[in-house]
């Protein structure tokens, strides 16, 4: 596109609202981190990110989980479905290829087995100062790549200056309750819209996505609903 006419497209973009997308995501499920790559992906060919506004929303794949740093991501899989290691390690293969894809390191190998609701309580402290992004991001990579324990609140705290949160912020926080109530209220509003699995992406509460769909299925919503938002 010749840029006098990207330059007047990015004009009347300014002039529209921004196009809203809330995203429904666990930062112990693999193929959330990457539906986030594919996503950003997406935004990128896009070419107007700025004029999109992501929310996003907590989400417990098991909520009743037992925070157990020192098994095993095979040991739980197999445990949970009463197969082998060999098959859980099999399993885990299939999703380390995927990741790799798109750029993404997994260390099941390192992964601690974690509950995540104060995890989820930290990104909800993050939204408030606009670092959720970078808060699921850093929590994603230490989950999934570096083997941390995200369920440890000390390590928490250490993870939220990484995105430029305060530390004494981040304890008074997650030595508390603050926030815990809008954790559950994010998992009943997916509830309510029928969200069976993560992650679930809605588009201006008029289309949504389940799952790590390609970029390009993100790309053709983001351009239809660009499309339908043009001033005549």
């Amino acid at each position: 596109m010749p840029n006098t006419q990207m330059e007047q497209l990015k004009k009347k973009r300014r002039l529209m609202k921004k196009i809203q997308i809330e995203i429904w995501s666990d930062v112990v499920c693999p193929f959330c981190y990457i539906g986030k790559r594919n996503f950003e992906s997406a935004l990128h060919k896009f070419g107007s990110s700025e004029d999109v506004e992501v929310i996003w929303k907590s989400f417990q794949l098991d909520p009743d989980m037992i925070s157990k740093p020192d098994q095993s991501a095979y040991e739980y899989l197999a445990e949970r479905y009463g197969r082998s290691i060999e098959w859980a390690q099999q399993a885990h293969e299939r999703v380390i290829e995927m990741a790799k894809s798109v750029g993404l390191d997994f260390r099941f190998d390192r992964a601690k087995i974690a509950n995540t609701f104060d995890a989820h309580r930290l990104i909800q402290l993050a939204k408030k100062h606009d670092r959720a992004n970078q808060m699921e991001e850093v929590l994603f990579q230490s989950y999934f790549t570096d083997g941390k324990d995200i369920s440890d609140i000390s390590e928490l705290v250490s993870l939220s200056k990484m995105v430029g949160l305060k530390s004494e912020d981040a304890e008074k926080v997650l030595q508390g309750s603050d926030f815990g109530n809008a954790v559950r209220q994010d998992i009943i509003e997916a509830q309510q819209l029928g969200v069976k699995g993560v992650p679930f992406f809605v588009f201006n509460r008029k289309y949504a996505v389940s799952g790590a769909q390609p970029a390009e299925e993100f790309l053709m919503i983001l351009e239809k609903i660009d499309s339908e938002m043009q001033p005549a």
